[in-house]
């Protein structure tokens, strides 16, 4: 299940957005923190199973989500959690085309292909 970020999850968020390559250092970790918590157009949500095991940043912007960031807990990789969390993401935001930047484009490229052509 998809939910919104909160500042009571700030660890466990700065720790799986840390496996994005774009936030190994600390300062520019701490840089998008603080953007998503203070930006009303940027909106990071949490996916929550029996925990809280991944993690998406998105900009929102009147015809389109931009995923700027995505990350899974490595325990829970290949489990099919990511294509969740961009399937909610989708319905979410059903009136508006998501789309990717530089370092998400792989992994939504991926997640269209594997989607059932629609009937």
């Amino acid at each position: 299940m998809l939910i919104r970020y909160k500042k009571s999850f700030e660890k466990i968020a700065m720790g799986l957005m840390s496996f994005m390559p774009t936030e190994k250092e600390i300062k520019q970790l701490q840089q998008s923190m603080k953007q998503y918590e203070e930006e009303k157009n940027f909106q990071l949500f949490l996916w929550k199973e029996e925990d809280i095991i991944g993690l998406a940043g998105v900009e929102i912007e009147d015809h389109q989500i931009t995923l700027r960031h995505i990350s899974v807990n490595p325990s829970h990789r290949n489990e099919g959690v990511g294509h969740r969390i961009v399937a909610s993401l989708k319905e979410m935001y059903s009136d508006k085309e998501l789309v990717s930047t530089s370092y998400t484009e792989g992994f939504l490229q991926k997640c269209e292909d594997n989607e059932p052509a629609a009937e």
